[in-house]
């Protein structure tokens, strides 16, 4: 949509080990309201999370963190 606000953020992860973390994390975080599109990378140990509206990192953190994760 024209003027639509993209407003993207990305968490640096650790603790992930395999494609399984990936997925958990990315489940975590597209369970957040506001979150529209997460794309997690094993490789970079990130996950960029293009959100609606804004989100507060604290409240990303904490969902990676319920996940068994640690945001750095």
């Amino acid at each position: 949509m024209f003027g639509e606000k993209k407003i993207v953020k990305t968490l640096n992860i650790e603790g992930m080990t395999c494609n399984h973390c990936v997925k958990m994390v990315e489940e975590a975080l597209k369970e957040v309201p506001g979150v529209k599109s997460v794309k997690v990378s094993l490789e970079n140990k990130t996950a960029e999370v293009t959100l609606k509206e804004d989100v507060d990192t604290e409240v990303l953190k904490k969902a990676v963190e319920n996940a068994g994760y640690e945001v750095a």
